[in-house]
């Protein structure tokens, strides 16, 4: 993680102390993406998204790796440009998704791995099925909002899963049971 910007950031808001408490991030969901792709029968790239989802993040800038994530995307809010493939993948083939369906995802570990990098491991829950994944992040920036002075942080993250641990892998291997995640979250601390 940014360590250095981060501890700086936080540090400004946080000066009437001698210790930066943890500080809590909500997600903009207006500013966050969770991008899938999976390979089509060896012809194409397919790609999805899920938009529109909640989360914080726990940052502790005196121990970077007792921070914590946790996100809740509804499972409805999955996106793939065609009509036809959102309601495939939501049907009893594939999710048997209805509202209130989650797809949720709680840290359970941090390691830092470098000045703006980190891989974060935790439940990834989908499907009603729980598997452990870790995402390689990257802190993008660390600093006050351009408009409106909060503090904001966003990260990059990516990571891979097989559709077959949470009981998804129809059609698989013609279509590829890896599923390639790319995720872009801008987070800040509530007014």
């Amino acid at each position: 993680m940014k360590t250095k910007a981060l501890l700086a950031a936080l540090a400004a808001s946080a000066a009437t102390s001698a210790f930066a408490a943890p500080e809590t991030y909500t997600l903009d969901p207006s500013h966050s993406q969770v991008i899938f792709s999976y390979d089509h029968f060896g012809f194409s790239t397919t790609y999805g998204m899920f938009s529109g989802f909640e989360g914080e993040i726990v940052f502790d800038a005196d121990d970077p790796t007792a921070s914590s994530v946790s996100v809740s995307i509804p499972v409805m809010n999955m996106f793939t440009g065609w009509e036809q493939r959102d309601g495939h993948f939501l049907s009893d083939d594939f999710f048997g998704a209805s509202d209130g369906d989650l797809v949720t995802f709680v840290s359970t570990g941090i390691e830092v791995t470098g000045e703006d990098t980190a891989m974060i491991t935790g439940d990834l829950t989908m499907n009603g099925v729980t598997q452990s994944v870790v995402l390689e992040t990257e802190l993008n920036q660390a600093g006050a909002h351009p408009i409106n002075g909060a503090p904001l942080i966003g990260f990059d993250a990516t990571t891979s899963v097989l559709r077959s641990d949470f009981d998804l892998g129809r059609f698989a291997p013609a279509v590829s049971d890896q599923v390639d995640i790319a995720i872009s979250i801008e987070a800040t601390q509530p007014e």
